[in-house]
């Protein structure tokens, strides 16, 4: 990391600001060789941390833009380093040819999550932290930027800390001990290391139960619709998005494949997947799409059934209900209330009445969506929301779980002292303190230029 980096911060699209960041060693000296403040001043004779007015000229001392300039000296800024930003019109030909101008004077183009990746390497960040960064830029519904930010603000960090440290206690005088056995030492009693490691694993277990919540604030909850061709299943989709995604026609069989779009309806964002109607079929292609349609149900967490209101209940809404109905939730929705109803449920099913065609009673759909998804958030910041951190805390439980087992069928102490330590090393990979760089590697790409 002995070089400096610079790269768009705002991304290229035409805008009313652009940021043209920068961190390492010749990131001040690279602003000042383009950047001449209106006073007439260098840009060092200002106090960090300060906006200062002037001009970016490129390397033959042609104006680029009129601007403001700012930076920092390590280790008070974002990555640790000396960082600067130009803050430019946000055209993204000014934004490059400033860009360009930087790369003139010792600069190279940042990498995804560089600047982030050195927030992390340098201490700045752990790796929770680092992670909800990208979180936070992706989140697409308020819970989720709640969440993200609650994590950049350590709530998760200090309750992996908090089980951390208990288990180093229990290491340490469990090791001076054992190191030190003519020393007048109290070691622990079999009661009260069996209740720190059944504490440390409960917590740890209830953290990682958050995970499936959390994955769902992300990426989604998967919601399948699901009906007989012609129920009105496409035209929910479009509706439900505001704009024509699935052909919809009078014949029936016309969806074919499951087709997938995301959506935020009640504050939830959902993975919505307008499926081939459930039906018996001759048609080689439909049968597929029908086996597609009843794979996207047993992986749902939401069903939405939508049943034609305007005809009497067939056999095969009969059957669609009984198979929707192993779904961990599920909404059964009579369509085409702007036709004549003549559809009976059965007994005790629960249904809204919707018209797809004119959007009626989509405000109670979206209702009992948030009712159901909205209300049983943990407080922000302590949900996992990617698959490594929660596959590192579900091993540090299970090692907690091994090291309580070995206790209570009397091993040695160092049976138990080596689930201990596993359990603590799973953690410092959650926190960062021990994963290795090929993971890191990992993480960081997935971010974008600039951050």
């Amino acid at each position: 990391m002995s070089d400096t980096i610079a790269a768009i911060a705002t991304g290229q699209v035409r805008s009313a600001i652009g940021i043209l960041r920068l961190s390492g060693k010749n990131a001040v000296s690279a602003v000042s060789a383009c950047f001449t403040p209106q006073s007439g001043k260098a840009l060092t004779d200002y106090p960090p941390n300060r906006l200062v007015l002037g001009v970016l000229r490129d390397s033959e001392g042609a104006v680029i833009d009129h601007c403001l300039a700012t930076y920092s000296k390590a280790p008070h800024s974002y990555t640790g380093e000396d960082t600067a930003e130009l803050q430019c019109h946000g055209s993204p030909t000014v934004l490059t040819a400033g860009l360009e101008a930087l790369f003139q004077h010792g600069v190279r183009q940042a990498e995804p999550g560089e600047f982030t990746k050195r927030a992390f390497l340098n201490g700045q960040l752990d790796l929770i932290q680092a992670e909800a960064v990208a979180d936070l830029i992706d989140a697409q519904t308020a819970a989720a930027a709640r969440n993200a930010a609650g994590q950049l603000s350590r709530t998760m960090t200090r309750q992996i800390e908090a089980v951390a440290s208990s288990l180093t206690d229990l290491l340490a005088h469990f090791h001076v001990v054992l190191d030190y056995p003519d020393e007048d030492i109290e070691p622990f009693e079999a009661r009260e290391i069996s209740d720190t490691l059944g504490h440390a694993a409960d917590q740890l277990s209830r953290l990682r139960d958050t995970y499936r919540r959390g994955r769902q604030l992300t990426e989604g909850v998967p919601c399948a619709i699901v009906g007989r061709p012609n129920a009105g299943k496409s035209s929910l989709l479009n509706a439900l998005l505001g704009y024509d995604r699935a052909i919809v026609t009078a014949i029936p069989g016309t969806t074919r494949d499951t087709v997938e779009e995301r959506c935020v309806l009640g504050g939830v964002l959902l993975r919505l997947i307008d499926t081939a109607g459930l039906r018996e079929t001759a048609d080689v292609v439909e049968q597929l799409g029908v086996q597609r349609s009843r794979d996207a149900l047993a992986q749902a967490e939401l069903a939405l059934v939508l049943l034609d209101g305007s005809q009497p209940l067939t056999d095969e809404d009969r059957a669609i209900l009984e198979l929707s109905d192993s779904c961990p939730y599920r909404l059964v929705l009579i369509n085409k209330s702007d036709l004549p109803t003549v559809l009976t449920l059965p007994e005790k099913t629960a249904s809204l009445t919707v018209s797809a065609k004119t959007g009626d009673g989509l405000e109670s759909l979206e209702a009992a969506i948030r009712e159901r998804f909205a209300h049983d958030l943990p407080r922000q910041g302590e949900m996992l929301t990617n698959a490594r951190q929660a596959e590192a805390v579900g091993r540090a439980a299970e090692c907690l779980s091994g090291a309580s087992k070995a206790l209570e069928q009397g091993l040695t102490p160092d049976a138990v002292l080596s689930d201990v330590e596993a359990a603590l090393a799973a953690l410092g990979e959650v926190t960062g303190r021990s994963v290795t760089e090929d993971v890191t590697g990992r993480i960081f790409e997935r971010f974008c230029v600039g951050k």
